[in-house]
């Protein structure tokens, strides 16, 4: 069963595409505009089993904060679409990833509630030219736009490269496995409502 979905979002400040498949092992193609938020979105890609070509033209000369926060609303809404009715899903996963120095816990639910919860020592340095406080905008927006019920802690680190890669990394795994398919339901949807 092909999951698969494109989104498009163009205001004054980005015009971005978003194509993704669900449950693959195609390479991506990810140009955010942003050097180290494309690391990111790679480790996300790679670990979460998902085919995703990503194109983004942002006012980075301002700030790279449009591009990284659309890019999440643009994704989430793209695997909300993918993921359409979630019939067969597991919908629930937990990824727990170590970084060296680094480990953070992530919890998802595709509950179709969007809700963003971080844990954790405050996010405001600098990765070179990354401000810290754009993987919270990040999650937020992709939470809310996807609609999955999302909650990530830090529990400790000292690398911030390592703490952040630790963060997309556990979220991926988490990802894959709510979004993989549940053998023994395959033709259920996994809620008591009938409907997610």
């Amino acid at each position: 069963m092909k999951r698969s979905a494109k989104a498009s979002r163009k205001t004054a400040e980005t015009d971005i595409t978003v194509s993704v498949e669900l449950l693959s092992t195609k390479p991506s193609v990810i140009s955010s505009g942003v050097p180290f938020f494309d690391h990111m979105l790679q480790a996300l890609a790679r670990h979460g089993r998902l085919h995703l070509d990503i194109c983004c033209k942002g006012d980075t000369h301002v700030d790279d904060h449009h591009s990284v926060e659309d890019i999440g609303i643009v994704l989430g809404d793209a695997i909300k679409e993918a993921l359409g009715d979630k019939r067969g899903i597991r919908r629930f996963g937990f990824g727990s990833v170590p970084m060296d120095d680094s480990l953070t816990q992530v919890s998802v639910d595709l509950s179709g509630r969007g809700y963003f919860h971080y844990n954790g020592e405050s996010l405001d340095g600098r990765i070179k030219d990354y401000d810290e406080e754009l993987t919270h905008e990040f999650f937020y927006a992709l939470a809310h736009h996807a609609e999955i019920n999302l909650h990530l802690n830090l529990l400790y680190g000292r690398n911030r490269h390592h703490i952040h890669e630790s963060f997309f990394k556990s979220f991926a795994t988490a990802f894959y496995q709510a979004v993989s398919f549940d053998e023994i339901s395959i033709d259920d949807i996994p809620s008591t409502k009938g409907i997610i």
